[in-house]
Parts: C-alpha cells; sequence; structure tokens
C-alpha cells in the first residue's frame, strides 16, 4: 500500500502540520508546505508531482507530463530490474533571500546523463528535455522549496531500462522520471559508517588495494598544499576520466573560459590553474591536479576538504589512519571554507553569478 505523505514525512523527521492535497494551481501561490523546516534531514519527503517520459528502443523521448508523485508500474522483466540497467543524476535548487528560485548548471547534470546513458546502450532526453524536466519537476513543487537558509529541494532524475528482456540485452523501452524532495543536511549511513560513527568518527575515507585513496563514501576528496603565500596546490584523486563533469559543482572548465583573469600554468591535461575571487576582492590562484594520491600523502596536507551535490563543500577536522590521527585546517582563511563562501553564495543567490551558471525558474 502506498504511504501517505504524513507517514512518509513522519519517517523522514519532518512534521506535518494539517497537510492538505494540493490543488493543479497550489504551485504558484507562493504558499510553503506546513511542515518543520527546521528538522530537515536528508531523507524522502514526498512533494506533489513527478515528471515522467517514455520512449522506445529505437525512438527518442517525446513530451512527457506532470503527474502525482506516487507509485509506477515496472515489468518483473524489465532491464532495471535484471541487469541494473539505470542510472540516476543529483541537483538542488536553492531559494533565495528575495524569493526567487535557482537551479546551478542543469544542463551539466542533463550532459553526464547522455555519456552514462551512451555507455549503457540506453536511449537519453536531450539536454532541453533534461532542462525542462527539473524545472517542472521544481515549478510543480515549488511550495516545498526550504526557506532560504533552512535547505534545499534536491532533484532526483532517474533513467532506467523499464521494457521487457530476459537475455543480456537493451532494453526494449525507457523510462525517464524527475522526483524532488526538500532535504536538510546529508546524512550517509551503512554499514561501514554505522562502525566508524560507533567509534568517534563522522565518515570513512576507502583505499584500493595499492593503498591509494578512492574516496569518501559518496564524495569528492581534495588535499591542499600551500605553494607559496598566495598559491595553493590542490590535488584531487583519478576517479573517472569524465573530470570536468564529476567535479561540476566546484571546478570551472579551462577549455570554455575566455576571461584573461585565468591562466594555465603547465600544458598538461591533468593540471589546471584557477583564479579564487573573494568578496574581499583578495586573490587566490589554486593550482588543481588530478591524479592518484598514495594514502601516505594524507601526512602533508595542510586541508582536507569533500565535495559532492549532496554535502556541498565540507572540510574535513581530522583522519585517523593506522592509529595515527592527523588533523588539518578549518574554518576562516581556509581555501575549503572560501570555496564553500562561493560556491553557496552563487547558488543561493547571494554572490553575483558571473559565469552564467544558475538557472532561474519563470
Amino acid at each position: 500500500m502506498l504511504k501517505t505523505r504524513d507517514q512518509y514525512c513522519r519517517t523522514a523527521g519532518a512534521e506535518v502540520e494539517g497537510y492538505n492535497e494540493p490543488s493543479v494551481n497550489s504551485h504558484v501561490n507562493g504558499e510553503y508546505a506546513k511542515i518543520n523546516w527546521d528538522v530537515l534531514g536528508f531523507g524522502l519527503i514526498p512533494t506533489d508531482y513527478m515528471y515522467i517520459m517514455n520512449c522506445s528502443k529505437d525512438q527518442h523521448f517525446s513530451q512527457g507530463t506532470l503527474t502525482p508523485f506516487g507509485k509506477i508500474e515496472v515489468n518483473p522483466s524489465s532491464g532495471i530490474l535484471n541487469y541494473g540497467q539505470g542510472l540516476f543524476e543529483g541537483l538542488k535548487a536553492h531559494r533565495t533571500a528575495n524569493g526567487r528560485i535557482l537551479l546551478f548548471r542543469p544542463e551539466e547534470n542533463a550532459m553526464r546523463m547522455k555519456v552514462g546513458a551512451k555507455r549503457m546502450c540506453m536511449q537519453a532526453p536531450t539536454v532541453e528535455q533534461f532542462v525542462n524536466a527539473v524545472k517542472q519537476t521544481v515549478h510543480s513543487n515549488k511550495r516545498w522549496v526550504p526557506p532560504p537558509g533552512k535547505g534545499a529541494m534536491y532533484i532526483r532524475p532517474l533513467l532506467m531500462g523499464s521494457g521487457p528482456v530476459l537475455g543480456v540485452a537493451p532494453a526494449s523501452e525507457y523510462t525517464f522520471i524527475t522526483y524532488a524532495s526538500p532535504v536538510g543536511n546529508y546524512h550517509k549511513i551503512y554499514k561501514p559508517i554505522a562502525e566508524a560513527k560507533a567509534k568517534g568518527f563522522t565518515d570513512v575515507l576507502f583505499l584500493n588495494a595499492e593503498k591509494y585513496i578512492e574516496e569518501v563514501s559518496t564524495t569528492n576528496i581534495f588535499l591542499v598544499k600551500t605553494t607559496s603565500a598566495r598559491y595553493y596546490e590542490v590535488e584531487q584523486i583519478t576517479l573517472t576520466r569524465w573530470y570536468e563533469l564529476e567535479l561540476m559543482t566546484m571546478w570551472y572548465e579551462l577549455e570554455q573560459i575566455t576571461s584573461t583573469r585565468w591562466y594555465e600554468l603547465e600544458q598538461t591535461t591533468s593540471t589546471r590553474c584557477y583564479e579564487l575571487e573573494e568578496i574581499t576582492s583578495t586573490r587566490y590562484l589554486l593550482i588543481v591536479k588530478e591524479r592518484a594520491i598514495p594514502v601516505g600523502e594524507l601526512f602533508d596536507a595542510e586541508e582536507v576538504f569533500c565535495t559532492g551535490t549532496a554535502v556541498g563543500v565540507n572540510s574535513v577536522n581530522s583522519i585517523t589512519y593506522q592509529d595515527t590521527r592527523i588533523a588539518y585546517k578549518r574554518g576562516a582563511g581556509t581555501v575549503g571554507q572560501k570555496l564553500y563562501e562561493m560556491l553557496t553564495g552563487i547558488q543561493t543567490g547571494r554572490i553575483e553569478d558571473k559565469m552564467g551558471w544558475t538557472v532561474e525558474l519563470d
């Protein structure tokens, strides 16, 4: 049986106050959903509508539709259930102090979905279709976008092989669904994390068999080293060759920037130089390198921070490796804090978006 929104919201830790089924135009009158915005976690709170598109294997996606959020029918022999032929994206919508709602680079999420779909022999929506679906989902659920400073709306575009298939082959039909939920802080819970929390830690840093850093649970990790008073070297582990797309929430793609403020210091594919400009107009250069990082370099780093759509930019206080604890800089003046302030400032409209990264809902 499909749970009511009251049941879902209690499970997610949000208190519902007299929920009423929305009318068709309930999203345009500026009202907020009646939940306790101060206790949002990172759990599903069903909103009013979801957006759905379908297509067959040899066709393209056509116009989708908004439908009330709820269950969907899935064939037991579908590609997603039998062979895991599916992928998802994640992005956020923020409400600004003056009531605007902003998306952050949704076209990059669309491009990344197309890359993943091609590798999995799936049909994918165009960039325009993807962005339109996200916009319609957010707009129809506008009252669920948290007030400024209370969280964000997390949008989950999902692409899956929904058609029946018995042998190992691409599905005959594909379904694209976009739904959303208001969220607060991001908390991950599974066995390694639970074991770490029991020992007083907040997360786990995973290594590969050769003792190279892989990731912090579901986020990227960055190490910062100072090369001079105004230069920082930021090193990020190599997870995938789709570097620019994986780091879309953080770094400028140098090839697409023509401003004279930006310089390439080394003619390599793994080294970038970025200028970090603060509100105070103080400027710093970030030399960003993507490479494999042995765990021993954790002892040489001055800062460590994590990035991701859900966590944003989150500085690390310390890492314990083989009973040795390494503490790192945090707070005002650090690279991680500067990046956090710039990123969230652009996302929430507090800082002018000079790069054209945000998309405002009409």
